[in-house]
C-alpha cells in the first residue's frame, strides 16, 4: 500500500472528503493492523505538585484544580495494582508518576516496585510514564525490568510552545531517543482538541511517525476546571473519528490506543473510532479522571471482530 504523504492527508480532511478519509483508514486497517485488541492498565503513583505548566493538566501545581495531592505510593500498591491489571486481562500495567523529572531517590523506589511486580505477576508487561529521563535512569529502570517508555509528543510540534512553557518537544524526544538506544519499547502519542489546526493534527501524526513508537496512545481533551483549556470544551466527535483516521492513514501498522477522554465518548463514537484505526485500549482508572471499562470495551473490540485477550509477554 503506498505511503501517504501530507499534502494528501491535509486534502483529506476537507468536509466533503470525510467518508473517503474514513474509509481509507479502515482499508489500511484490514490490511496492516493485528486483529487483536490488547489492553494496558496504569496507576497514578504520585499525583499532583507537578512543576509544569501544563495547560491541560489538573496535576500542575500553576493551576487550582483541587485534584488529589499525594507522594510515592509505594511497592504494595504498585504490585495490587499490577494484579488487578493482569486479572481484568491487561498485557500491561504502567506506573505513573507526576513532576518533571525523577531524583535518585524516586527512581530507587521505581526500581524495587518493578522488581516486586515483576516477581509477583510475571504475566505482565512493565511499562512507566515518570517524566525526563536521561540515559542513566533509563539503564537502571531497566535492569529493574521496566520493558517500555512512555513519554508523549502531547500534540504539534509548532503547538506544543503554546501549551506549555516549562519543557520542550526537544527534550521529550532526547528521552524517546534515550530510550530506543537502550532497546525499550516506545509508548508515545498526544491529546486531541486542544486547539490544533489540520495543519497541526497531520503535523502531530507525521512526527509520530518519525518517532517510530510501539503504541500511540489517543487521548482527547477533558477539559478541567482550573486549567487554562478548561474553555475549550469537549472536542467534536465527529473531529475525533477524523483525527483518529488521518492518525491511522499515517502510522499504518501501529497500535492506535484509548486512552483519556474514552469515557466522554458514546459507544457510538468510539465503535467509529475502532472501525478508522483503535486497535487497544487503557482501561481501569486513570490519573485525574475515569477511565475506560474494560468490559465496555471488551464488548466492542468483540463485536468490531477483534479477539481479546492477553498475549504471553516475554521476560
Amino acid at each position: 500500500m503506498e505511503s501517504i504523504d501530507r499534502d494528501e492527508a491535509l486534502a483529506l480532511l476537507r468536509p466533503e472528503r470525510r467518508q473517503e478519509l474514513r474509509e481509507r483508514a479502515h482499508e489500511v486497517m484490514e490490511r496492516c493492523v493485528e486483529k487483536r485488541f490488547d489492553f494496558c492498565s496504569i496507576i497514578n503513583a504520585r499525583s499532583g505538585r507537578c512543576s509544569e505548566n501544563c495547560k491541560w493538566c489538573a496535576q500542575s501545581a500553576h493551576w487550582k484544580t483541587g485534584c488529589e495531592i499525594y507522594g510515592w505510593v509505594g511497592t504494595d500498591a504498585c504490585v495490587k495494582a499490577a494484579r488487578e491489571a493482569a486479572a481484568n486481562g491487561a498485557d500491561r500495567i504502567g506506573i505513573v508518576t507526576s513532576g518533571r523529572c525523577l531524583t535518585r531517590e524516586d527512581v530507587d523506589n521505581v526500581c524495587a516496585a518493578l522488581r516486586e511486580m515483576r516477581t509477583a505477576v510475571p504475566e505482565i508487561g512493565l511499562c512507566a510514564s515518570l517524566g525526563l529521563l536521561t540515559e542513566d535512569d533509563l539503564a537502571r529502570l531497566k535492569a529493574a525490568g521496566l520493558q517500555r517508555v512512555h513519554c508523549n509528543l502531547e500534540s504539534a510540534p509548532s503547538l506544543f510552545p503554546s501549551l506549555c512553557t516549562t519543557h520542550t518537544t526537544a527534550d521529550k524526544l532526547a528521552t524517546l531517543r534515550a530510550a530506543k538506544r537502550l532497546g525499550f519499547q516506545i509508548c508515545c502519542g498526544g491529546i486531541l482538541g486542544m486547539g490544533e489546526t489540520d495543519e497541526q493534527l497531520v503535523e502531530f501524526a507525521f512526527a509520530l511517525q518519525e518517532i517510530a513508537p510501539d503504541s500511540i496512545p489517543v487521548n482527547v481533551l477533558h477539559p478541567i476546571e482550573g486549567t487554562p483549556l478548561y474553555e475549550r470544551g469537549v472536542l467534536d466527535p465527529e473531529r475525533v473519528v477524523d483525527s483518529v483516521a488521518i492518525l491511522r492513514l499515517v502510522n499504518p501498522s501501529t497500535p492506535l490506543r484509548f486512552a483519556g477522554g474514552r469515557r466522554d465518548m458514546s459507544d457510538e463514537t468510539a465503535a467509529k473510532c475502532i472501525y478508522v484505526g483503535m486497535s487497544a485500549g487503557i482501561a481501569g482508572p486513570l490519573l485525574t479522571t475515569p477511565g475506560a471499562d474494560f468490559d465496555d470495551d471488551r464488548e466492542l473490540a468483540l463485536r468490531a471482530g477483534y479477539a481479546v485477550g492477553r498475549k504471553a509477554f516475554p521476560s
